[in-house]
This record gives structure tokens, C-alpha cells and sequence, in this order.
């Protein structure tokens, strides 16, 4: 194994970050380390630094992990940063075909049948 690298429990004790915390930032794309041949995680000078720094932003700004991550995708994929850009923007509108006394209730039905939805499995096909 290369002496200029760390495994990832050495990179724990030095970054205090868990394996597991750093598995996770693996798996989001925020640090990759490099691989041993024969798979070893190799945390290096650069991975180290962009750990404490991840760390540091998290503090600073009072984020999670999953903010970064998500900033990242934003970053990436046009058409997600378009369509939260235009939720963003857009001002809540009554549809035309109910009535201003029944929306409220409507929203409620829709809301009931979306989480009916997701609690049901999936049929198989």
C-alpha cells in the first residue's frame, strides 16, 4: 500500500469523520478517493484537504451533506437546476376548473391520494 495515502480508517481518526461518513460522501460524489489494486480506499494530501474543507463549509454555512450534494447535482444536470429554478419562481395558482371555495379542499385530496400512492407497492408486471 502506497505510504502517501491513508486507508479509511486512518482517514477517520485523522479527519474525524466515521468510515461510514465517509463512505457516504463517497457514494454522493463529493470525495472520491483513489483505489489500491486490490480496492483499498486511498485517501491522499488532496482528499484530506477536501474533507476538512467539505467540514468547514458544512460549519460555516449550517448545511448537511445532503445540501452539498444536492448543490452538486444542481451543478450537473441542466434540466433538474431548470425545473427547481422554476418552482422557485412560480407563484401558487388556482386551477380554472375549481372553484376558490373548494382549493383548499382539492389540495387535500390530491395530497391524500399522492401519499396513498407511495405507501402502495408496486404491482408486479
Amino acid at each position: 500500500m502506497a505510504t502517501d495515502a491513508l486507508t479509511i480508517h486512518e482517514s477517520a481518526e485523522t479527519t474525524g469523520w466515521s468510515p461510514r461518513m465517509l463512505r457516504y460522501i463517497e457514494r454522493s460524489g463529493l470525495v472520491v478517493p483513489a483505489r489500491s489494486a486490490s480496492g483499498y480506499r486511498l485517501y491522499g494530501a488532496a482528499e484530506l484537504q477536501r474533507l476538512r474543507t467539505l467540514r468547514e463549509l458544512l460549519e460555516r454555512f449550517e448545511l448537511g451533506l445532503s445540501d452539498v450534494a444536492f448543490a452538486q447535482r444542481l451543478g450537473e444536470d441542466a434540466e433538474l437546476r431548470g425545473a427547481v429554478e422554476e418552482w422557485l419562481e412560480a407563484e401558487p395558482a388556482r386551477p380554472e376548473h375549481v372553484a376558490a371555495g373548494d382549493w383548499l379542499g382539492w389540495e387535500q385530496d390530491k395530497h391524500q391520494k399522492l401519499l396513498a400512492a407511495a405507501a402502495t407497492p408496486p404491482a408486479n408486471v
